[in-house]
């Protein structure tokens, strides 16, 4: 018997990486941002810092909230797909073992060999193969809203707080080492997500960088025009 090895795919791993990589964008970009244009205004480091504080926790909960309803919905439709497989099962076997065996002779299998697979695995786990071959449901891949709003919300805080422990540390100078350091984390964050997906880092990194550059500098220039002391 040939020995297994395991082997490790990078599209096994995008899926969590692009939700946590893209919550940390949002909380970087959307609180500096959000800090830089309250600074453009004339507005004092203690403004700033509540802004950005302030915006860290709308902007987590906004995303936990949105990543919920969203997560749920597709819960909630996969349920009711499951259901009525489950009842279609019942009611109807033979079409739904000929579903099976279309659906494995259109994967590249004869029709002797797709009937034996069909007829083995609705022996083994009938509900199982049609919810993993006919609804493309898969364990690893189902709905979990609970998981999706926390991870979201976590990524967006852990990302807001670099440009609020920045304008700690920097007193009135915060807008300009607000903007420095966050150009910084998002060229490794760019890099990094482009690293683990096999894509080019230098465009990964280039690419978060510059819209991150774009909205710091609108934020600003609107504070700038609009804004008054606070």
């Amino acid at each position: 018997m040939p020995h297994l090895h395991a082997e490790w795919h990078k599209a096994s791993r995008i899926g969590w990486l692009r939700a946590a990589v893209l919550g940390a964008n949002d909380g970087v970009i959307s609180t500096a941002s959000l800090m830089v244009g309250v600074s453009a205004t004339g507005a004092s480091a203690s403004a700033v810092l509540t802004a950005g504080i302030a915006g860290l926790v709308a902007g987590a909960m906004s995303m936990a909230a949105g990543e919920y309803v969203s997560v749920q919905s597709q819960a909630d439709t996969e349920r009711a797909d499951i259901m009525r497989e489950t009842t279609e099962l019942e009611t109807q076997p033979e079409l739904e073992r000929a579903e099976l065996v279309a659906i494995y002779r259109n994967r590249g299998l004869d029709e002797d060999l797709a009937v034996r697979v069909a007829d083995r695995l609705m022996a083994h786990d009938a509900l199982g193969a049609h919810v993993r071959d006919e609804l493309g449901i898969t364990e690893t891949l189902r709905a979990r809203p609970a998981q999706a709003a926390i991870a979201s919300a976590m990524s967006f805080a852990l990302g807001a707080a670099l440009p609020i422990a920045v304008a700690l540390a920097s007193g009135s100078e915060a807008a300009l080492y607000i903007t420095a350091s966050t150009l910084v984390a998002l060229l490794g964050l760019g890099g990094l997500a482009a690293y683990a997906g096999g894509a080019s880092i230098r465009k990964g990194a280039l690419r978060v960088a510059f819209w991150g550059a774009l909205a710091l500098a609108l934020t600003a220039g609107v504070g700038r025009l609009f804004g008054t002391a606070i």
